[in-house]
């Protein structure tokens, strides 16, 4: 894991989108599609923003997500629609970009269909990851019904999961296709975040999930 602090949140956001953009160029120096999976959520918007005008061959580069719920992109909740309105605007509007949810598809035939499109493109160039203070990344949260199969070292690429006391279900990315990246950055801030990351390091990924992607991580975190 490396570790960078920043003195407040536009230094960090900027950082981060600095970063993606030089290892988003150097894949696209040695491959012809090169991979992009993000997160949903309001905290990346910056990174997404400062992003999306990179001078980089967006027309070579395929977004995906991390994790998603499984609502249409009308639905307040898509991250799908936030990464359209966030990131794929100006230059990176060139970008191939592959949504998750499906109308009149049943999640885990979506989950199986979609894994077996996209596997092609593993593995995955560069990550952009979150994490809760409750140590989970992605989708990939403590407890969940499915986190087992998707920690899997043999677990396709996607999964759905249902998270104890969420009415709506879940894609995410699963632990070898995180694992597996070029480049993986984890983008956190606040004291709490920074409590929670000290100790996820001490704990079994089946507690803290986060865990599985740290020893390969760059981590960018400031307090406020």
């Amino acid at each position: 894991m490396i570790f960078s602090e920043y003195p407040n949140r536009d230094a960090l956001m900027q950082a981060v989108a600095r970063a993606i953009e030089a290892d988003l160029a150097s894949a696209l120096a040695s491959k012809q599609t090169v991979t992009l999976a993000v997160p949903g959520g309001t905290t990346p918007g910056p990174v997404f923003d400062a992003l999306s005008n990179a001078d980089l061959d967006w027309s070579r580069i395929h977004v995906l997500l991390s994790d998603e719920r499984w609502v249409p992109e009308d639905d307040p909740q898509s991250n799908a629609a936030l990464i359209r309105k966030r990131l794929l605007t100006g230059r990176a509007a060139a970008a191939t970009f592959t949504p998750y949810y499906a109308e009149g598809h049943e999640i885990n035939s979506a989950a199986l269909t979609i894994s077996t499109e996209l596997s092609p493109l593993l593995p995955l160039d560069v990550v952009l990851l979150g994490m809760g203070a409750d140590m989970h990344t992605a989708s990939l949260f403590p407890g969940a019904k499915g986190i087992g199969a998707a920690m899997s070292k043999d677990a396709p690429m996607l999964l759905p999961i249902s998270v104890e006391g969420q009415d709506i279900q879940r894609f995410t990315l699963t632990a070898p296709a995180l694992r597996a990246a070029g480049a993986i950055h984890l983008l956190i801030t606040g004291e709490d975040k920074r409590a929670a990351l000290t100790q996820a390091q001490g704990l079994p990924p089946e507690q803290a999930p986060v865990r599985l992607v740290l020893d390969k991580s760059s981590v960018h975190w400031s307090a406020t």
